[in-house]
C-alpha cells in the first residue's frame, strides 16, 4: 500500500509546467522595427523601388524608354503644349510658322555696300554681252532624281496617311520629354535599375571584402592583423572621392561592371574596421574557447560560431553602403566616368538636364533628382531604424 502511494506521488500529473521560451535576436528585432511606422513606410518605398527595378529589368516596364514618343523639349502634360517650339496647342492645329516674306533680319553685313557696287558694274555691262553672247541655258544634273524622290513623298503621302498619323510626335508627354523626345518618365524607371543596381552589386562586393579582411585580421591577430592595418590605412589615408575618380580615369572603360568594381574595390574600409574589432573582442568569449576544446577548425570558429553573432553590424554596414554607392554612381556618370551613352541611369540624366536647364527645360532634373531623393531618405530611414532594432543594448526593454 505504501509503494502504491509512493508511485502515485511520483508519477507526473500530467499538467505541463508553464515556461517562456525566449525569441532569438531577428523576432525581437522585426518586433522592434514592425512598430515603428517610420521604419516601415521606408521599407515599403524600398521595396516599391526594388520591384520597379526587377520589372524594368525584366523587360515587363520601360522597354522602350529610348523610343522617341514626343517632339523635342516636350513639356508635362499638366503644363499643356508649348506653341513657340512648335507644337500644337491643341489636338489639329498647325503649329504657328512665320512666312518667309515677313521675316527682317537685323544682322549687318560689312561688305553689303562693296557686294553691291559690284553687282552694279556687272549690271551695266551685262545688256552689250547679252546681244552678242547667245542664251545660256543651265542643267540640273540631280533635277531627275529629286522629282523621283518628290514624286514618292506624295504618292506615301497619299497611300500612308494612317502610318502617319500613328508615327506622328505626341506634343506633351506625362512628365515631359528630353531633347530627343524621349519620355522622361521611361528614362527613370529605368535609370533607377541602373543606379540600384549599381548600388547593391557594389555594395555587396564591399561588404564581401571587408568582412572577410575584418576576420582574418580580428581572429588571427598578430602579423596578420599588422598586414591588414597598413593595407587599410594606405587606402583609408586617400579621400573616397578623389580615389574613385583617380581608378575610374586610369582604367578609362565605362561600363555597370567597371562601376561595380570601382566602389566595391574602393569601399570596403569602413566595415573592415568594424568587423576586425568585433572578431577581436569574439575570440576571447567562452562559446569559442569551448568550439576550441572539442576541436573545431578555425574556419568554422571564424565564420559559424563568431560570425552569427556579428551579422547584424554586417547588415547594417551593408544597408549603408547600398545608399553611399548609389549616390557615388550618380557622381560618377554626372562627370562622365560611369555609364555608357546607350545606358541611363540617374546620373546621366542629370548631366543631360544641366544643358536642358538653361533652356528653361527642367522636367527631367526634376524626375531624377526627386527619384533619387526618395530612395536614398527611404533608405536612410530605414537603415538607421534597422540599426536600432537589430542593437543588442536595446534587449530586455519595454516592448522588446
Amino acid at each position: 500500500m505504501a509503494n502504491g502511494t509512493l508511485a502515485s506521488t511520483l508519477a507526473p500529473s500530467g499538467r505541463g509546467v508553464p515556461h517562456a521560451v525566449s525569441p532569438g535576436l531577428w523576432a525581437l528585432a522585426w518586433k522592434r522595427l514592425s512598430a515603428d511606422r517610420v521604419a516601415m513606410v521606408s521599407l515599403a518605398i524600398v521595396l516599391a523601388f526594388f520591384v520597379m527595378m526587377i520589372l524594368s529589368g525584366t523587360g515587363l516596364i520601360a522597354s522602350d524608354w529610348n523610343r522617341e514618343v514626343g517632339v523635342n523639349y516636350a513639356p508635362p502634360s499638366f503644363l499643356g503644349a508649348d506653341i513657340e517650339a512648335g507644337a500644337p496647342a491643341a489636338p489639329g492645329a498647325a503649329p504657328a510658322v512665320i512666312p518667309a516674306s515677313e521675316y527682317k533680319s537685323t544682322v549687318v553685313d560689312p561688305l553689303g555696300d562693296v557686294i553691291a557696287e559690284l553687282k552694279g558694274e556687272k549690271g551695266a555691262a551685262a545688256p552689250a554681252a547679252a546681244s552678242a553672247a547667245p542664251e545660256a541655258k543651265s542643267v540640273d544634273p540631280l533635277a531627275d532624281v529629286m522629282a523621283e524622290i518628290k514624286a514618292s513623298g506624295e504618292k506615301a503621302a497619299k497611300g500612308g496617311g494612317a502610318t502617319a498619323a500613328t508615327e506622328a510626335r505626341a506634343p506633351t508627354l506625362p512628365f515631359g520629354g528630353d531633347k530627343w523626345g524621349r519620355d522622361v518618365l521611361k528614362k527613370t524607371i529605368k535609370g533607377s535599375e541602373t543606379s540600384i543596381f549599381v548600388g547593391l552589386a557594389a555594395a555587396a562586393v564591399a561588404t564581401f571584402i571587408g568582412t572577410l579582411f575584418g576576420a582574418l585580421a580580428g581572429y588571427y591577430g598578430r602579423w596578420v592583423d599588422d598586414a591588414f592595418n597598413w593595407f587599410y590605412s594606405v587606402f583609408n589615408s586617400i579621400p573616397y572621392l578623389l580615389l574613385i575618380l583617380a581608378v575610374a580615369a586610369v582604367l578609362q572603360q565605362k561600363g555597370m561592371l567597371t562601376i561595380i568594381l570601382i566602389l566595391g574595390l574602393t569601399g570596403w574600409t569602413g566595415i573592415f574596421r568594424l568587423v576586425r574589432g568585433e572578431y577581436l573582442k569574439h575570440k576571447a568569449r567562452e562559446y569559442v574557447q569551448a568550439a576550441d576544446a572539442i576541436g573545431a577548425s578555425n574556419s568554422r570558429r571564424m565564420f559559424v560560431h563568431i560570425f552569427p553573432n556579428i551579422s547584424h553590424v554586417v547588415l547594417v554596414q551593408l544597408s549603408i553602403y547600398v545608399v553611399g554607392f548609389i549616390k557615388a554612381e550618380v557622381i560618377l556618370s554626372f562627370l562622365g566616368f560611369g555609364v555608357p551613352v546607350d545606358v541611363v541611369s540617374w546620373g546621366s540624366m542629370l548631366n543631360e538636364a544641366q544643358n536642358e536647364l538653361i533652356l528653361g527645360k527642367w522636367w527631367q532634373l526634376a524626375a531624377a533628382g526627386t527619384a533619387m531623393a526618395l530612395l536614398v531618405t527611404a533608405f536612410s530611414l530605414f537603415t538607421d531604424a534597422l540599426r536600432d532594432a537589430l542593437d543588442p543594448k536595446l534587449k530586455g526593454r519595454a516592448g522588446a
